[in-house]
């Protein structure tokens, strides 16, 4: 292709419609058709990235593998399309704006006025088209956060208009994803969120091509045609999104609708090859025909919010689904429950995750479920911090350490089983973190190098706190396997518990790299040992 097509994505009505599975989703249909497709993101909060916001606020922060902290959207871009992303796929205000003023530091701008117009939305643009430049990818779809009307998200639009204006006819397509909501006392679907939603998004100069409107019963023809009618666009854009089982229906449920038709007609892109989908209607008949049912407890600390949790979320799914189960996810609470109250889930559960965290609140929560999952051999994936406190569980409770810790814990602690590096300690704290993507060395006679079928690996990272070297002899000697290495650095990765069915804690994230067509091998085995073993009881 000669150059890049562009397509926006913008929200209006409500938050939370789903533009980043509708991206996604219309991104896969593409792809099927033959041409190279990536998604970003343009946050419109004045963080700088993600990674300083709490999971409440925005839930999880998802990494890619240059080290960049994103937003959680990203994950969903990567699990559809089963591709990677990087720093540049996605955009925060935060970041526009530093850089912008960096740029009037050093005089760039040459003492003249520093303006959202032009050089905020200039920066928007140059940031939008970066993927584009490189020649990589046939389209580039770019999903807007936050509510059309909203003041944040202004400069963003401003941007979409301009580059409509410099592209061309041919070089963009503008999709509207709004919300139809249906009115039980009038007994009748409502167009006039719709219309308003436009109509704002007209007032700041641009027209959307596309309409998507999320709905809970089908539009009729009489509703399309008015919603055409009133917003300027061609009924046959008026596309249907309703209320789907799974967000692994809505590729297909817009293909039915043929958004992908409409946007390579926008576009003048030839139609290409009808999109099979054959190993994603696999994946979808798993899903919704399992032989089985299989109980996995979740211990966190944000389990109100199961945002804060996602990737594994989806990740267990994945592997769930691969081994023709339907699973059944317990969040339990790390801070709110008793003790007893967390063996009691644990219990009535085939499996325990040990979910990932900072800070030391719920943490002697996750410490009774590892030491029970531990002792009673229940199928245990621990990850990240998870890794971290089956160490200190371990410490405490087999080499009666008994007041071993984290220094991130307790900095005083005499027996500090998890710490910081050296050279880390010289640092400032934003300085310390493992961003990304890292190689280990796995252990031939380990469990996990029998569920790789590898000997090195490459996953993410996200943390900033390592074992501590002094006690990996005793660790070991004690059946607390050092199962992966760091290749560089000689880090400690994995941890194995040896008289355990499945007891494997990493330092780093897979659930990062687990997408639909390649779910990730240690939730596809260790779904798969929790359900033997329930077989076997």
């Amino acid at each position: 292709m000669a150059k890049t097509k562009y397509i926006f994505v913008t929200g209006g009505v409500t938050s939370s419609l789903g533009k980043g599975i509708v991206s996604a989703s219309l991104a896969k249909l593409l792809q099927e058709r033959g041409y190279k497709v990536t998604i970003q993101k343009l946050d419109p909060y004045i963080n700088i990235d993600p990674g300083t916001l709490n999971p409440y606020e925005h839930g999880e922060c998802f990494v890619t593998d240059d080290g960049a902290e994103t937003d959680l959207d990203l994950g969903h871009y990567e699990r559809f399309l089963n591709i990677r992303t990087s720093q540049n796929n996605n955009v925060t205000t935060g970041r526009i704006y530093q850089t912008v003023i960096e740029k009037e530091r050093k005089g760039e701008y040459l003492g003249k006025t520093v303006q959202v117009i032009p050089h905020i939305t200039d920066e928007i643009k140059r940031r939008i088209q970066i993927l584009g430049n490189n020649n990589e990818y046939d389209i580039i779809i770019t999903e807007i956060g936050g509510t059309i009307g909203d003041i944040e998200s202004l400069p963003y639009v401003e941007a979409v208009r301009q580059l409509n204006w410099e592209l061309g006819d041919g070089s963009m397509a503008i999709i509207h994803l709004t919300l139809v909501p249906y009115l039980a006392a009038a007994g009748e679907l409502k167009t006039k969120p719709t219309q308003h939603s436009v109509k704002m998004l007209m007032e700041s100069g641009v027209q959307p091509d596309i309409l998507v409107c999320r709905t809970d019963r089908h539009l009729t023809k009489e509703v399309r045609k008015k919603i055409a009618l009133f917003t300027n666009v061609r009924p046959e854009n008026v596309i249907e999104s309703i209320d789907a089982e799974t967000i692994y229906d809505v590729p297909l449920l817009m293909l039915q609708e043929e958004l992908d038709k409409a946007v390579l007609k926008k576009l003048n892109l030839p139609i290409g090859n009808e999109p099979k989908m054959d190993a994603w209607i696999d994946f979808l008949n798993k899903f919704k025909n399992p032989k089985d049912t299989i109980k996995i407890a979740l211990v966190g600390k944000y389990v109100e919010l199961h945002d804060a949790y996602k990737s594994i979320h989806e990740s267990l799914i994945h592997g769930a689904t691969y081994n023709h189960l339907k699973l059944e996810l317990d969040w339990v609470h790390s801070e709110k429950l008793s003790d007893d109250e967390i063996i009691e889930h644990i219990k009535k559960s085939d499996g325990v995750i040990i979910a990932p965290g900072f800070g030391s609140r719920g943490v002697e929560g996750k410490i009774t479920a590892l030491k029970y999952a531990r002792e009673n051999k229940i199928p245990l994936f621990g990850i990240c911090f998870g890794m971290q406190l089956a160490a200190i569980e371990f410490a405490r409770n087999v080499l009666g350490l008994k007041g071993a810790n984290s220094t991130e814990l307790n900095p005083h602690t005499k027996i500090p089983v998890i710490s910081l590096l050296e050279d880390q300690k010289l640092n400032l704290l934003g300085g310390t973190m493992r961003l990304g993507n890292q190689t280990c060395r796995l252990e031939k006679d380990s469990h996990t190098y029998k569920i790789y079928k590898n000997d090195t690996i490459n996953e993410r990272h996200r943390h900033r706190y390592e074992f501590n070297s002094n006690f990996e002899k005793k660790f070991e000697k004690n059946g607390m396997k050092i199962a992966g290495r760091d290749i560089k650095t000689n880090l400690v990765e994995i941890l194995e518990y040896e008289d355990h069915p499945w007891f494997i804690t990493t330092q780093f994230h897979p659930e990062y790299k687990s997408t639909v067509l390649n779910p990730h091998p240690l939730f596809v085995d260790f779904i798969k040992t929790a359900y033997q073993l329930k077989n076997n009881k």
